[in-house]
């Protein structure tokens, strides 16, 4: 199964969901694919740049195993962390007005569940 998950929530206590059921879903097999959206873009900048946050060792495992598929360019832009992402080698989405799409995933078989 492929399962995209879309974050749109800046709150971390949100955003630890997202990455826990990434982790699940690729430790059973699944390609998983966890999209920054909207307020949650803001964390991939904070929680790079400020290790101390509880949350900072699960977002370098979430790179490090590749889940972290892409970043909303425009929310990026927006929220400050655009020079963060690319300083990550983050991938950006922009393929609809500034912002990644649902319709990339739907039309190959992806699973798209928004947090």
């Amino acid at each position: 199964m492929k399962v995209a998950l879309f974050a749109f929530n800046g709150d971390p206590m949100c955003f630890v969901h997202v990455l826990l059921n990434a982790f699940d879903l690729q430790d059973k097999g699944h390609e998983v694919a966890v999209v920054m959206e909207g307020a949650a873009t803001k964390l991939v900048k904070d929680l790079h740049e400020d290790e101390s946050q509880a949350l900072a060792p699960m977002w370098k495992k979430a790179k490090e195993a590749g889940v972290i598929a892409l970043v909303c360019k425009a929310c990026a832009n927006k929220m400050g962390a655009l020079e963060s992402a690319q300083a990550q080698g983050l991938a950006l989405g922009a393929d609809m007005a500034g912002h990644p799409s649902f319709s990339q995933y739907l039309e190959n078989d992806w699973k798209v569940i928004t947090f």
